[in-house]
C-alpha cells in the first residue's frame, strides 16, 4: 500500500505552461502562419508549432531532417524581443492571478492559489479563468495542471497538452501518477529510462513497487531516492516567490559546413556580450562561465571555468570564455560544430562584497555601464563590439530551463 504524502488538503497549487511559446507567438503576429507548420529557427528547431509536431518534428533537431518529416512547414527567425514582451505581458496576469508565483522560465510558473477560494473561486475555476485571460488578453494558447504539489501539477500540464487543463484532485494522486510511464518522471532522462525499461520497469506504478535500496541498486544513490519519493507523489516542496535563478545562458545554432576560429570567436563574443549585459541588469554576478559545444554527429560536450571570484564585468567573464573555446578548437577541428553556447552559472547578488575586491576591472566595469547606456538609447544594431562589426550577430537564444 502506498501512501501519498500531501502539502495540503485541496489541489491548489498550479502549473501553468505555454504551449509552443515561440512558435504561437509567431502564429498570433502572422496570421497566415494559423494551422500551418511553423519552424522557429535557423540550422536547428528551436521550437515548432503543434502542427510540426504532429508530423514528428521535435527540438533541437537539424532543420534539413524537420523538413524531411514536414516539408510543407514555414521557418521563421527567432525574435526575443517579441517573446519577450509576451511573456512580461503573461507573468503580468499570472501575478494578477495570486501573490505567490514562481518563475520557472519565459514561458511556465508555478501560482499558489491557496486561500482564494472565498474572493476567487475554487483552483479549477481560477485555471479556467486565467486561461481565457492569456488567450483573450495575450492571444496564446496555455496549458494548466492544478495538484496538491509542484511535481504533480506539472506532470498534470504536460498530459493535458495542447491547449488544456487537468485538475489531480487530493486523494486521488497516486491513481493518476501510476498508470503514467516512467519518463513523466522529473530526473528520467534516456538513459535513466533504458536502465529502468531493461528491468522491466517502464510505469511509475511499477517503479513504486519497488523498495527504495533496490531502486537505488539500479540508478544510483541521489537518483534512487528522489525518484523513489515522486512514485509516491512526495514533494513537499513550496512554492516560492523572488526565487532567482542560479543560471543564465544563450546559444548560437552554427548550421553545418566549415566554420573558421574566427567564426566561432564572433559567436562567443556576441553570446558573451549580450550575457554580460543581462548579469548586469539584474544586478548579479556569476562565478562560474561554462562553454557548451555540439558537434556535428550531435555528440556534445561542456567545459567549465571557475573565476577567482564573482563578476559582472564582460571583458572577465569573455577571456574565460575564450580560454574554454581555445582548448576546445582541437575537438572542433576534428569533428566541426553546428551549435556554441555559455552558460554563467553559480549566480549571487551584487552585493558590496564585490566592490572590495581588487578591483583592475574598474575601467572596463564603468565601460560595461556606459556600452548598456548607449545600446539601451540607439539599440544593439548601432552600437557594437568592433569584432562584430558588419556581421549578421542575431540575437542569441537563451537558454531555457523546463
Amino acid at each position: 500500500m502506498f501512501v501519498s504524502i500531501r502539502a495540503r488538503p485541496e489541489a491548489s497549487i498550479l502549473h501553468a505552461d505555454l504551449d509552443s511559446f515561440y512558435a504561437s507567438v509567431e502564429q498570433r503576429d502572422d496570421p497566415t502562419l494559423l494551422g500551418r507548420p511553423v519552424l522557429v529557427g535557423g540550422g536547428i528547431v528551436l521550437a515548432a508549432s503543434y502542427e510540426a509536431k504532429a508530423r514528428g518534428v521535435s527540438t533541437p533537431m537539424n532543420e534539413r531532417r524537420a523538413r524531411l518529416l514536414c516539408p510543407d512547414a514555414v521557418t521563421v527567425r527567432p525574435r526575443m524581443e517579441a517573446y519577450s514582451e509576451a511573456s512580461k505581458a503573461v507573468f503580468a496576469l499570472f501575478r494578477d492571478t495570486t501573490p505567490v508565483v514562481e518563475e520557472l522560465s519565459i514561458d511556465e510558473a508555478f501560482l499558489d492559489v491557496g486561500g482564494l477560494r472565498r474572493i476567487s473561486g475554487s483552483p479549477e475555476a481560477i485555471g479556467r479563468r486565467l486561461r481565457a485571460r492569456v488567450r483573450d488578453e495575450v492571444g496564446l494558447p496555455i496549458t494548466v495542471g492544478v495538484a496538491t504539489t509542484k511535481f504533480l501539477a506539472k506532470v498534470a500540464s504536460a498530459v493535458a497538452k495542447p491547449d488544456g487543463l487537468l485538475v489531480v484532485p487530493a486523494g486521488g494522486e497516486l491513481d493518476f501518477l501510476h498508470p503514467l510511464p516512467v519518463e513523466r518522471l522529473w530526473g528520467v532522462g534516456p538513459v535513466t529510462a533504458g536502465q529502468l525499461h531493461a528491468r522491466g520497469i517502464a510505469t511509475i506504478g511499477q517503479l513504486a513497487a519497488l523498495s527504495e535500496s533496490r531502486l537505488v541498486d539500479t540508478v544510483g544513490l541521489a537518483s534512487g531516492r528522489h525518484l523513489h519519493a515522486l512514485a509516491r507523489a512526495r514533494d513537499p516542496r513550496p512554492v516560492e516567490v523572488g526565487r532567482r535563478r542560479r543560471s543564465i545562458g544563450s546559444q548560437r545554432a552554427m548550421g553545418r559546413g566549415p566554420k573558421t576560429h574566427a567564426d566561432l570567436e564572433r559567436s562567443v563574443v556576441s553570446i558573451a556580450d549580450k550575457l554580460g549585459k543581462r548579469l548586469r541588469a539584474a544586478d548579479r554576478v556569476c562565478r562560474t562561465v561554462v562553454l557548451r559545444l555540439r558537434f556535428d554527429d550531435f555528440t556534445r560536450i561542456t567545459r567549465s571555468h571557475t573565476l577567482d571570484a564573482p563578476t559582472a564585468l564582460t571583458a572577465t567573464v569573455l577571456r574565460a570564455a575564450q580560454t574554454l573555446l581555445a582548448d576546445a578548437m582541437p575537438l572542433i577541428d576534428e569533428r566541426g560544430c553546428t551549435l556554441i553556447g555559455l552558460t554563467l552559472s553559480n549566480l549571487l547578488d551584487d552585493d558590496p562584497l564585490q566592490l572590495a575586491l581588487p578591483f583592475e576591472g574598474e575601467e572596463q566595469g564603468s565601460l560595461d555601464a556606459t556600452v548598456d547606456q548607449l545600446r539601451d538609447r540607439f539599440g544593439a544594431a548601432i552600437v557594437t563590439r568592433a569584432a562584430l562589426l558588419g556581421r549578421d550577430e542575431r540575437d542569441p537564444v537563451p537558454l531555457l530551463p523546463g
